[in-house]
């Protein structure tokens, strides 16, 4: 991931998204935000009604796509910070370690994200992420 803005904020969303790609332990993860910090992901192919998730769930979550991935890589592309506000734009490529509904093993899925991070002393309060997934094709025999 390219180098950004020397603001505080910015650099810990870098961070946290390296720490995503590689899986981190949840513990690892959970450090990034406050107690009651709230994932809101608006809807998309993969999420066609959004998810709303406070920490734990988020954590959990986590979890769920490590078993699901092979792997995993967040690009970040672009970095704005205004307050305590940051806005990212990040490309994101999975690789399906099993079956999902149509989709194949070792299946990669692309996503354009454009995610607001809210911070609190250094530490994310709220993430809304709009993501534009790729068209998923179904494996062909």
């Amino acid at each position: 991931m390219p180098e950004f803005s020397e603001h505080p904020d910015v650099r810990t969303a870098v961070r946290y998204h390296r720490a995503v790609s590689r899986f981190a332990p949840a513990e690892e993860l959970a450090a990034f935000f406050h107690p009651d910090a709230v994932h809101t992901q608006l809807p998309n192919a993969l999420f066609p009604d959004g998810t709303v998730r406070p920490l734990p769930d988020l954590i959990a979550a986590s979890r769920q796509g490590r078993s699901m991935l092979a792997d995993q890589h967040f690009e970040v592309i672009n970095a704005v910070a205004s307050g305590t506000q940051v806005a990212l734009e990040v490309t994101w490529s999975g690789t399906l370690a099993v079956p999902v509904g149509d989709l194949a093993a070792g299946q990669v899925l692309r996503a354009h994200i454009a995610t607001f991070l809210e911070f609190r002393d250094g530490r994310i309060t709220a993430q809304r992420n709009y993501d534009c997934y790729e068209r998923l094709r179904p494996a062909t025999d």
